[in-house]
């Protein structure tokens, strides 16, 4: 079967190649894949791949081959998965765990831009606790976590504040729900409640003093590629008592199926409306994985195949 590889030529990221039909445990169904959303964080790994990887966590198609233990969708059922890697490919093996099933009214494009900012997005949620009627700053929002995250955020009550880098991002996460659009961090209006930080370098410093006291900082990712810097003593000038996390969406006590089938059921009641900013035939996805490295793409990019 064909899938994307991580490419040898420094010129592309990745590369069509032939490889093995994918082996199945017993708990595992074979998906003949759709469509499948790229992360720039993909994009990070596949400059340095580890040997006999291959990318690929969000896909979308249909279960060709059902789980050997009687768990899961059955064959010909539409589903939306978070297999752990090689799902860039016609057809890969996913743990029934990390599966749900799409209603009708749910499109393979739109589901696969559920899986890794939707679940990160939900489970956001999940550790800041209640939002109704706190304050919420949140940087780096012009991706996919960050539409999924306002979104949900807003509609559970958060006076939501945004940093994105222009204006034109900023309008689509307002027509979302956020309250305040700004573009430094420095302009956001304290205090807040909780400050999520996915930027890095001297953003997570910025955001520690927006924050009121007992507030709470989460910390899930460094967008700039710059590590975050902090002088604790900035605690007094504010936030006194208040917390730094970090968070990884792995790090969950709910399971991914579980989670996705929460999503779709968003998606479907009209709740929930991915941000898609870019879709594509499957054959384009090096230029597309380099336009999203580029920052060229608000929200997620999902590229498809026709299934035969």
């Amino acid at each position: 079967m064909k899938a994307f590889i991580p490419s040898t030529d420094a010129q592309r990221l990745v590369v069509l190649a032939d490889v093995p039909e994918p082996k199945t445990a017993p708990d595992e169904a074979v998906v003949e894949v759709a469509a499948f959303s790229v992360n720039r964080g993909e994009t990070f790994l596949l400059e340095r791949p580890s040997q006999d990887w291959r990318p690929g966590k969000d896909i979308a198609g249909t279960v060709l081959r059902a789980a050997a233990d009687g768990s899961g969708p059955a064959v010909a059922e539409r589903v939306v998965a978070h297999p752990s890697s090689a799902g860039w490919a016609e057809r890969v093996a996913v743990k029934t765990a990390q599966i749900a099933t799409l209603p009708d009214t749910v499109s393979e494009v739109v589901a696969a831009a559920l899986p890794l900012a939707g679940l990160t997005a939900l489970r956001l949620l999940r550790v800041t606790g209640p939002l109704a009627s706190r304050r919420v700053l949140m940087t780096g929002a012009s991706g996919g976590v960050g539409h999924f995250f306002t979104e949900l955020a807003a509609m559970g009550g958060a006076e939501v504040t945004v940093v994105t880098g222009s204006p034109e991002r900023g309008a689509r996460l307002r027509e979302l729900g956020a309250a305040h659009v700004v573009h430094d961090v420095a302009d956001a209006e304290a205090p807040f409640d909780v400050v999520l930080e996915s930027v890095g370098g001297t953003s997570l410093q910025a955001g520690l003093v927006k924050l009121r006291p007992r507030g709470a900082l989460i910390w899930f990712g460094q967008a700039s590629r710059v590590a975050p810097s902090i002088d604790f003593f900035r605690f007094w000038e504010g936030p006194a008592s208040g917390t730094i996390r970090h968070f990884h969406y792995t790090d969950s006590d709910v399971l991914d199926g579980r989670d996705l089938q929460t999503l779709v059921q968003f998606v479907a009641s009209g709740r929930l409306h991915p941000e898609i900013g870019l879709v594509s035939d499957w054959e384009n996805t090096d230029q597309v994985l380099r336009t999203l490295r580029d920052r060229g793409v608000r929200g997620n990019a999902v590229l498809t195949r026709t299934v035969r």
